[in-house]
């Protein structure tokens, strides 16, 4: 049965709802501690940012109609043990994160039922249920899950471009200065705005993660992913731009709805939740797109016979949905666990884990397209311009995992490691056979 699709607007919304999640809308407060050279980090990360799409498209000239993105590319160029390392931290960080988007997503819906910010329970029904309902839509197919991708993409850009433009007529241009109000030296705070700013831009090889479900993949991938990448960088850099403009930094950095309070101060209170229905409607963007991904990357290394069969196995509609629902399980457990008391402070410390394996997956792919690379296309004029950004792209990652701190390293190095028994297993299962 031939399957449905995915198009240039579907696949860029999928690149664009999986940057633009909760993060956009807190992560101003954040970087207000530094002042206003956080936006300085923000154009180095999207040039990192840049030089990592860079290297994912060329890979999926190199290696097209196959989906896995991260997995499939380090594993063609750097073996079966990379692929798997990528594989396993990829599909963990995922996972973790989407608990994270779940958790906010209930917490902006707070703003019009009070009731979920005291009733722990309820919360916790709510968030299962949007969980599963995410889950039910991607089982039904991964051109429904693009539609539906493409949609809450549109609606939840609106009204954070509308800050980031008219938000530019608010601004007070004293509340840019001084430049840096933390106590840390100017590369110091480059570099921490640095890595806080890049956390967001995760998500920009979403493209090529279904590359085998894209029309035209060598044309539509590298289309969308740089439209995407743009598009969200735009929308990071104007509005953060704007908050820093209209709020001054000393009150920006205590807000708990930076784009809320300065739809207020702009527009006034109907701003203020029309602004939350955004954040509501990005959360739930957010959440499909990841869950989709999350299906294929066990699927892909499943199919390598690197990971349990079951994670490979199709639904009538060619989605692994036995693999979309093993991972929202584990997502299920993660959110329960953050409504208990006591456990949000390391759930919290989980989303943090989740970036860095995230990273990792990046590190790899780096080194593998100069393998890929010069395997594929040997030597030529464009061979030091390809090592150029690949070594650009390589530095970066390992730049934004040391800002990580090493207390989220080290225990991002003992997760990757649980993954060695499974891998063992693996192994001794195909000696067998």
């Amino acid at each position: 049965m031939s399957r449905k699709k995915l198009g240039f607007w579907t696949s860029s919304s999928l690149v664009v709802g999986n940057m633009i999640g909760s993060g956009v809308f807190l992560l101003p407060a954040t970087l207000a501690a530094f002042g206003s050279i956080s936006l300085i980090g923000w154009l180095v990360s999207a040039i990192g940012a840049a030089a990592l799409a860079y290297v994912f498209i060329e890979l999926s000239k190199m290696i097209p109609a196959t989906s896995g993105g991260p997995y499939t590319y380090s594993r063609s160029g750097l073996g079966d043990f990379a692929g798997f390392l990528v594989a396993w931290g990829y599909w963990i960080s995922i996972w973790c994160t989407n608990a994270a988007i779940v958790v906010a997503l209930v917490s902006y819906l707070g703003v019009f039922f009070p009731i979920l910010q005291t009733n722990l329970l309820l919360s916790a029904v709510v968030g299962l249920a949007i969980i599963w309902a995410v889950v039910f839509v991607n089982t039904r197919g991964i051109r429904e899950a693009g539609i539906f991708q493409l949609i809450t993409s549109v609606l939840k850009i609106a009204p954070l471009v509308a800050i980031g433009i008219f938000g530019l007529f608010y601004i007070k241009l004293e509340n840019f200065f001084p430049g840096n109000i933390s106590e840390l030296s100017n590369l110091e705070a480059i570099t921490a705005t640095t890595t806080l700013t890049f956390f967001a831009y995760m998500g920009l090889e979403c493209a090529t993660i279904p590359s085998a479900d894209i029309e035209n993949p060598s044309r539509t991938i590298p289309r969308a992913t740089y439209f995407g990448l743009a598009i969200t960088a735009l929308v990071y850099i104007l509005g953060t731009t704007a908050l820093l403009g209209i709020i001054p930094a000393e009150e920006l950095q205590y807000s708990t709805a930076p784009f809320s309070d300065a739809a207020a101060i702009m527009w006034g209170p109907w701003a203020e939740n029309l602004v939350a229905i955004g954040a509501i409607i990005s959360t739930l963007g957010a959440l499909n797109g990841w869950i989709l991904i999350q299906g294929q990357i066990p699927a892909a290394i499943s199919r390598d016979k690197l990971f349990p069969s079951i994670f490979g196995k199709e639904n009538k509609n060619g989605v692994p949905a036995i693999a979309i629902v093993i991972s929202s399980i584990l997502i299920s457990v993660l959110m329960a666990m953050n409504y208990t008391k006591g456990l949000v402070k390391a759930f919290e410390f989980m989303l943090l884990l989740a970036s860095m394996t995230a990273l990792i997956a990046y590190l790899f792919t780096s080194a593998s397209y100069v393998v890929v690379s010069i395997r594929e296309q040997g030597y030529s004029k464009g061979t030091f311009i390809r090592l150029v950004i690949a070594t650009v792209a390589f530095v970066f990652s390992i730049w934004a995992i040391a800002g990580s701190g090493t207390e989220i390293v080290y225990w991002g190095f003992i997760l990757l490691m649980a993954g060695l028994p499974v891998y063992v297993w693996m192994l001794i299962k195909k000696t067998r056979t």
